[in-house]
């Protein structure tokens, strides 16, 4: 087994990419909401749509990349992933419930990709920071679009978006490393022939 450093990549740039197209969509939303024209809907639908194929990709690539990291995780420390593998995508997946669990699923895979480390507040730290990051965005997005956002509530929204897409970025950084030495370690090295 090896830690999925391609997969990682092509996750990494698709958060960022949907971060980035997320912010463009939200601008062109407000504009639209300042001067509804025809060219102003235009534009919103389609920031709108590549908003959602990056952030399908991005969606698709992460869970592809965590399902991987969490196999990796039951390999290097059996018996740390305590729930079935298919949970892994499917609470992320599940209003409400994806405001929580999926955090405990990730500090599990973290944690069992670095077996010999004890220093779990430490480790922690990164994990909530972007879920908090993360949550905070998905609350305040929510809220505004049922009680009318206003600018400042844009830009926190927006800066929370970016936040946490950052903070992605170095969680999957950190899981992969982990994993790649952990598996590294793991793995026999090969006999010099004589």
């Amino acid at each position: 087994m090896n830690a999925p450093w391609l997969l990682a990549r092509f996750s990494q740039a698709a958060i960022a990419a949907a971060a980035v197209a997320d912010v463009f969509r939200a601008l062109a939303l407000r504009a639209h909401d300042l001067r509804p024209t025809n060219a102003s809907l235009n534009e919103f639908g389609f920031r709108s749509m590549v908003f959602v194929n990056v952030m399908t990709a991005a969606v698709v690539l992460f869970l592809v990349w965590f399902s991987r990291c969490r196999r990796n995780a039951r390999v290097l420390s059996p018996g740390a992933a305590s729930q079935p593998g298919v949970w892994a995508v499917v609470a992320w997946l599940i209003p409400v419930v994806n405001l929580w669990v999926p955090r405990g699923l990730v500090l599990e895979v973290q944690r069992a990709s670095s077996p010999g480390t004890t220093e779990k507040g430490r480790d922690e730290v990164l994990v909530n920071v972007w879920w908090a990051a993360w949550a905070g965005h998905t609350v305040i997005a929510m809220a505004s679009r049922f009680g009318g956002g206003t600018w400042p509530l844009l830009v926190v929204t927006e800066a929370l978006n970016l936040a946490a897409a950052v903070l992605a970025v170095f969680v999957i950084q950190r899981i992969t490393a982990l994993q790649s030495a952990a598996l590294s370690a793991a793995s026999p090295t090969p006999v010099a022939a004589r």
